[in-house]
């Protein structure tokens, strides 16, 4: 009677693609957003390490940052619920989520 091989764990299943926590898009980079930016944590004497983060793509992160001051980040929208309540920032991510995660999107 011929033996049998345990079942084989190779190759190992495909993990599922990064989304971006405040779009929701599959990419295929994410970058860390502080949400209290590292500038206003070391004023309030928070380590580093410890300000919380989502992991954004490249566009939502890039929007951010070129909307909002640092201190409205820290103070208004330190949290992902108070930045998908904003207007602006509504109306940024139903246009970017009708566009290919693949797409260089150009923020101004």
């Amino acid at each position: 009677m011929a033996r049998r091989l345990p079942p084989s764990d190779w190759p190992p299943p495909p993990r599922e693609a990064p989304r971006c926590a405040l779009c929701g898009r599959e990419t295929p980079v994410l970058t860390e957003h502080h949400l209290i930016p590292r500038s206003q944590g070391r004023r309030r004497g928070v380590p580093i390490h410890e300000l919380p983060t989502a992991a954004l793509c490249p566009a939502c992160h890039k929007f951010l940052h070129r909307t909002f001051t640092n201190a409205e980040l820290a103070g208004e929208y330190a949290s992902l619920g108070a930045l998908l309540e904003n207007p602006d920032v509504q109306r940024f991510l139903n246009w970017l989520r009708k566009q290919p995660a693949t797409k260089g999107v150009r923020v101004r």
